[in-house]
């Protein structure tokens, strides 16, 4: 769930009219409906969708989900303290109607849209500006990096110094027609900014989330194979993803990743006004010198250096645009480049573990092709950096060196990428082939798809390569303790279906400890 906030208090006469509810008053037959009684002097100043979390003055709205219906909760809801419930079938009602007697009961069409109204008009009412990020990767990390570096520093004044602005975000990737809704209305009224992120796995959805949050700032991170399940074909992915423009304003900006030639085209031709961000000499935010070690990379934005303190060169991609958008908001670069040093470490998105003598990169929250090349890029990075090191052994940086890049084996623990629809084997393939030909000396392979990568690994490597095939999580973690050697540099990924988080929990247990 999504942080408990307050937001701005609304009457239940207020919140019917906003959402185009009926308001229907629960009662039983010995007392007079209570709506008289109540719908003028009785506020909400929170909603809430599950009734596990539910508090006192909440609006619990019933949604209807893939494994649970929230309106055979409304019992439980109304007992934790909710003022209402907004429902969309009036059947629940009456199946629920001695636990539920003398509660406010709203009826909608739809209690999923109901939301995203509600949403639309708080965000409206209240001042704050709007940054939403979609993209096929990226998207997570550059909501971090922006909020980060806006919580720390702000826009600089005329007679200089920064006031910190008031920054939310979500914590955790809220970007769907629930998620979103509720950010929003987890805002404060007096926020300054807040930052958003937009998903979608089908044609349609990301249009009706622009407009929902209606941002002044629409970031697209990056367009690659991603979601294909649901789009077909990367042009039907690039133009979702473009589509963020729709709910920009007439003041609003559009930053669109530059090295991503497809998208850059597919604006221009739609007559989109925009800004870009890449390695591309034409963007308009442009990073020179890049390189990468590893655990951070550097590189110079108008002869100012960044240094970038997460792995991989895609993390510096995801610095660059927060750059982009934090330019909009009027921060100086030198302020931007002194926040950005002291971001944290972003939990199963390329983060290093270092495990007893094993160093793990935990990347296991989501896969796709183009984040799968990313993060083996990582693992090889790491592994020469090694040798390098024990070529001076005085540098340590807070990694074992108990070997050198010959005896420390790369291992590839490998998952699923998920909704990748008629093209998902041949994108396994590829990603097999890659992993033949990346120095991995073994794989460990779980799921149907990932057993794809392995044959596919296994004969680009022509022997070179140990590899073992899982059918779950579980499996493979029942069995680590025989394939795991110390010292170990170790990459996890696949996507969310593979659960692949059970896995980096195992190796803590496995290897945390002397052995």
């Amino acid at each position: 769930m999504v942080e408990k906030r307050k937001m701005k208090e609304l009457s239940l006469t207020e919140l019917a009219k906003i959402i185009d509810a009926r308001i229907i008053a629960s009662h039983d037959a010995t007392r007079n409906p209570v709506l008289s009684e109540v719908e003028g002097t009785q506020y909400i100043s929170w909603v809430s969708t599950d009734s596990r979390s539910t508090r006192l003055g909440d609006c619990f709205f019933a949604i209807a989900g893939p494994n649970f219906d929230g309106h055979n909760f409304l019992a439980d809801a109304f007992a934790k303290g909710a003022t209402c419930a907004v429902v969309s079938k009036a059947a629940s009602i009456s199946n629920q109607q001695s636990a539920i007697s003398n509660k406010v009961i709203l009826k909608v069409d739809d209690t999923v849209k109901a939301l995203g109204v509600l949403a639309s008009w708080y965000r409206k009412d209240c001042n704050f500006k709007v940054v939403a990020i979609t993209g096929s990767v990226g998207k997570t990390a550059t909501r971090q990096i922006i909020h980060h570096v806006l919580s720390a520093v702000g826009e600089t004044s005329p007679t200089g110094g920064a006031k910190r602005f008031k920054v939310f975000q979500s914590p955790k990737n809220f970007n769907n027609f629930i998620g979103l809704p509720l950010t929003l209305l987890a805002s404060d009224p007096d926020c300054q900014i807040v930052i958003a992120e937009l998903g979608a796995n089908h044609p349609g959805e990301i249009e009706y989330l622009t407009h929902i949050a209606s941002p002044d700032v629409a970031l697209v991170t990056a367009t690659a194979p991603a979601h294909l399940e649901g789009f077909g074909d990367l042009e039907t992915l690039t133009k979702e993803k473009l589509s963020i423009s729709q709910g920009l304003g007439p003041a609003g900006t559009l930053i669109l990743n530059g090295d991503c030639p497809e998208l850059v085209a597919m604006a221009r031709k739609q007559g989109k006004k925009f800004l870009t961000f890449g390695s591309n000499p034409d963007c308009n935010y442009l990073a020179k010198n890049l390189r990468s070690d590893g655990l951070s990379s550097h590189f110079k934005i108008d002869g100012v250096d960044i240094h970038v303190p997460l792995p991989g060169l895609g993390n510096a991609c995801n610095a660059l645009a927060a750059w982009a958008v934090c330019d909009q908001f009027k921060v100086s670069l030198p302020d931007f480049a002194d926040a950005l040093k002291t971001i944290p470490p972003l939990p199963m998105r390329t983060e290093i573990l270092q495990i007893g003598s094993l160093t793990v990169i935990n990347d296991c929250y989501n896969a796709n092709p183009c984040s799968m090349k990313n993060a083996l890029d990582i693992l090889a990075t790491l592994a020469k950096k090694e040798k390098r090191r024990a070529a001076c052994p005085g540098d340590l940086s807070g990694v074992a060196l108990a070997k050198t890049e010959a005896q420390r084996r790369r291992v590839f623990i490998c998952g699923d990428m998920a909704e990748l629809g008629s093209q998902a084997e041949k994108f396994h393939v590829e990603l097999g082939r890659l992993v033949g030909r990346s120095n991995v000396g073994l794989l460990l392979a779980v799921g149907e798809l990932a057993g794809v990568v392995a044959k596919a690994a296994a004969q680009q490597a022509a022997g070179n390569l140990q590899t073992r095939c899982f059918r779950t999580a579980a499996d493979v973690c029942s069995r680590l303790n025989e394939f795991i050697k110390d010292s170990d540099i170790i990459l996890v990924k696949g996507s969310r279906v593979n659960k692949l988080e059970s896995v980096v929990d195992k190796l803590k247990v496995l290897f945390s400890g002397s052995r």
